[in-house]
């Protein structure tokens, strides 16, 4: 189990700064009269000991407090582009961000823990010494912003006052990276003191790109102490990297939900939305997937679209199962985001009117930013970031498959900014979890009760994408969660067990799994490539709206329950006006029992490797397998959703 504040705070001894009376004379020393006066309106003695051994450790020229007023914000703009961090783009509001050639994405080998001798972690997470840890800060983060300005904002990842939202310091030299934290989360200068003594708990970033050069790549650190609840990044730009109150925080509120809230909290890697059923009927969403494999566009499919990519969830006095989004903003994968898909996207990125950070994509002769599926005709030349670019290189894609775009979610026409902001957050009546699945599961399964979604999410499987450098071929998934979860991967098991089959939750969410990547191929299919596509979503999802409320029946199988094919069929033409021959719907929802079984045998495997994992999982998997294996006894290898 996880200690706090065990070992040695490496931030502390670092900068030396141990006492409030030390703090504020540094502050006297380091800050001008008005930023000195901002910080002054801080009271919690904690979090200024963690801005002055920053300082102190760091060493920038200059340091600014940042309150989140419009005049802040537009300061920092404005600095970027001085700086060079960001340049404009032909569309008033929008800028370009290049990260280096070598920092296109999470640093998975770079990445690290900082753990005690006793610790226990995650057995797909990389573990360092705190000594190893002291020595490199001690050599490489000393004087590190010499010649730089630091900047200091104070946020909430979820509205203030929510049960499960937590206040983050965001301590950076990169203007690009305070620009990002502006736009992506809620600037809680004001309500920051109040807060920490509402949650008893607060995180610390540090960050700085130092020298930023690709000789010095190699230096690169992301740690996560999670004894200390501080991250600290250096040498590079890339905002998964960086901007730490995203996946680092992410890091540290899941361990909160395992150990200070247990049973009670989870905080999750999910899209939150909410769909329209009968009736103008609102229903909420939340769903894993882990990135590239469509929980943006699903999060954008709702009528009432809430968060993208991250959820602090919760069981409510009332028993129904709350949840919030972190964020107030959108860092979103621009590969294949065009206007078939995502309208209400693209209107963002093409039309005048939101601010938009983008990164690492081509800026083409007119200094419009464009990407790779973006359905328009390419440009004859541009430049990315690796330098010049032509339509006539060949294997060369003109914007990296991690590009991205940083909006606040306010600007999609479909955000409830109202119910984003709301610190009661939303009811949760679905949960869903997907992954990147050429050949075995089909579009849409639904969980017969707690213990089988637990394990649906368990199983999550998928390609590796390009978020993750370094990483290739197919990759166990769980919860889409794993790269983010520090503690053993069976105490986050156990952890989800105890949440969803706790009492205190009245109202069970349905759990369902999604999976949009079957292929013609894999279904014996003459056709090629994907056997749906983007726009099917809103079929699947108003599927599960349906069955949620008891409008609709499905059909019982081993792997849980299945649509029936009448239903589908009246919903892709009243969706989306397609035709759904029966005979894509047979491809589909076959169950493919030597696949299955192949793909349980995996994870069983994968589980059985982590000590301490709950025997419920294990025969879930039992459970399905005896019944797949009947299935095929009795009418073959290939099932079809007709046979049952």
């Amino acid at each position: 189990m996880l200690q706090y504040k065990q070992g040695v705070d490496l931030l502390s001894d670092l900068g030396g700064v141990h006492s409030i009376a030390e703090a504020q004379d540094l502050f006297k020393q380091r800050l001008s009269p008005e930023h000195l006066r901002r910080l002054n309106t801080i009271t919690c003695e904690e979090a200024l000991l963690k801005v002055a051994n920053a300082i102190a450790l760091c060493d920038p020229d200059t340091v600014v407090i940042v309150t989140g007023s419009e005049e802040d914000r537009a300061k920092i703009r404005r600095m970027s582009l001085e700086k060079g961090e960001e340049s404009e783009l032909a569309m008033a509001g929008h800028t370009i961000h290049f990260d280096l050639p070598e920092d296109q994405g999470r640093m998975i080998n770079q990445t690290f823990y900082i753990t005690n001798a006793d610790e226990d972690i995650s057995s797909l997470a990389k573990r360092e010494p705190r000594e190893t840890s002291h020595a490199y800060m001690r050599q490489y983060m000393r004087g590190i912003m010499r010649g730089k300005t630091m900047f200091v904002g104070f946020y909430s990842r979820g509205p203030v006052g929510a049960h499960s939202s937590i206040p983050a310091i965001e301590i950076s030299s990169s203007t690009y990276v305070l620009h990002s934290a502006e736009i992506l989360y809620r600037n809680c200068f004001a309500d920051f003191d109040k807060e920490v003594v509402r949650r008893g708990e607060f995180f610390t970033n540090l960050h700085s790109e130092g020298s930023n050069r690709s000789e010095d790549i190699d230096k690169v650190r992301i740690y996560m102490d999670r004894s200390w609840q501080t991250t600290y990044s250096t040498y590079c730009t890339y905002a998964g990297n960086t901007l730490m109150m995203k996946k680092g925080n992410h890091r540290f509120a899941t361990d909160s939900a395992l150990y200070k809230f247990a049973g009670k909290e989870l905080s999750e890697h999910m899209f939150i939305t909410g769909l329209k059923g009968p009736g103008g009927r609102l229903t909420f969403f939340a769903g894993a997937a882990p990135s590239g494999c469509g929980k943006t566009t699903t999060a954008m499919v709702g009528d009432n679209f809430v968060g993208d990519d991250l959820a602090q969830m919760w069981i409510a006095d009332d028993g129904t199962l709350r949840v919030v989004n972190p964020e107030v903003g959108i860092f979103g994968i621009l590969k294949d985001v065009n206007e078939e898909g995502d309208p209400h996207l693209m209107k963002c990125l093409r039309e005048p009117g939101t601010e938009v950070i983008f990164s690492n994509v081509l800026v083409d002769e007119h200094k419009k930013p464009r990407w790779e599926g973006d359905g328009e005709e390419p440009p004859a030349w541009g430049n990315n970031y690796q330098g010049m670019w032509t339509k006539d290189m060949r294997d060369v894609p003109m914007s990296h498959p991690n590009s991205r775009c940083t909006l606040l979610a306010e600007a999609i026409a479909n955000h409830d900014k109202v119910r984003n902001a709301d610190p009661d957050g939303v009811p949760l009546r679905v949960i869903t979890y997907s992954g990147r699945d050429s050949d075995t599961m089909p579009p849409i399964w639904v969980a017969k009760d707690m213990d089988n979604g637990v394990v649906i999410g368990a199983s999550i499987v998928s390609r590796a994408t390009a978020t993750e450098m370094g990483a290739s071929g197919v990759n166990r998934q769980p919860w889409a969660n794993a790269p983010f979860v520090a503690a053993p991967l069976a105490e986050y098991l156990q952890a989800q067990f105890n949440f969803y089959t706790s009492p205190a939750l009245k109202q069970k969410p349905i759990m369902a799994g999604l999976n949009y990547f079957l292929t013609h191929e894999a279904r014996g299919s003459n056709g090629k490539g994907l056997l749906g596509e983007k726009r099917d979503v809103h079929v699947w999802l108003g599927w599960l709206e349906m069955y949620a409320h008891g409008d609709v029946e499905a059909i019982a199988s081993p792997i849980g329950m299945l649509p029936k094919y009448a239903d589908l069929k009246k919903l892709f033409r009243e969706k989306i006006d397609k035709d759904y021959p029966e005979s894509l719907y047979t491809m589909q929802f076959s169950l493919y029992i030597d696949n299955i079984i192949a793909r349980i045998d995996l994870q069983e495997a994968a589980w059985r490797k982590e000590e301490g994992a709950s025997e419920r999982l294990f025969a879930v998997y039992e459970e399905q397998k005896a019944a797949l294996l009947a299935l095929k006894k009795s009418i073959g290898e290939v099932v079809k959703p007709q046979d049952l």
